[in-house]
């Protein structure tokens, strides 16, 4: 299932961030980024998988921004 593979690769690609440099900023936006993941899990055991696909995407997005620039 794709939100499934979604959420797993939120979970290594936020590993990454455990080995740069960030501001106080970052680790906030990093922290949002954490709580749609949680948002994901939540929402994909309750069967909710368009809540819990637009909530994965939400934090893919802050991750990626932090991690590409």
């Amino acid at each position: 299932m794709r939100i499934k593979k979604d959420i797993i690769m939120f979970e290594k690609n936020v590993d990454k961030t455990t080995e740069m440099e960030l501001t106080e900023s970052q680790l906030k936006i990093i922290e949002l980024a954490g709580q749609y993941y949680d948002d994901s899990t939540y929402y994909f055991e309750k069967g909710d998988f368009f809540t819990a696909f637009g909530s994965i995407n939400y934090a893919h997005g802050l991750l990626d921004a932090i991690i590409k620039f």
